[in-house]
């Protein structure tokens, strides 16, 4: 029983914490999501932006952004 339960425990926790690559068509974003968090290493067409592209990192866990470093461009 001992054993089943750890198993069980074991599936859950990897099912939460996995996550599976999301390749958007903006530019080259990819999020990375599982059920607990969300990963975007972004990479978006900006027209109004020097290099053309706004780039960074946003975090989130249960859906709220703890980590934003896009830099974009002032319009």
């Amino acid at each position: 029983m001992k054993k089943w339960f750890i198993g069980l425990l074991v599936a859950i926790i990897l099912i939460l914490l996995i996550p599976i690559p999301f390749y958007l068509k903006d530019g080259g974003t990819v999020e990375y999501r599982s059920i607990v968090y969300q990963i975007s290493d972004v990479h978006q067409l900006n027209n109004n932006s020097p290099s053309g592209y706004d780039e960074g990192i946003i975090i989130k866990i249960f859906g709220i952004k703890v980590f934003d470093n896009v830099k974009a461009s002032p319009n």
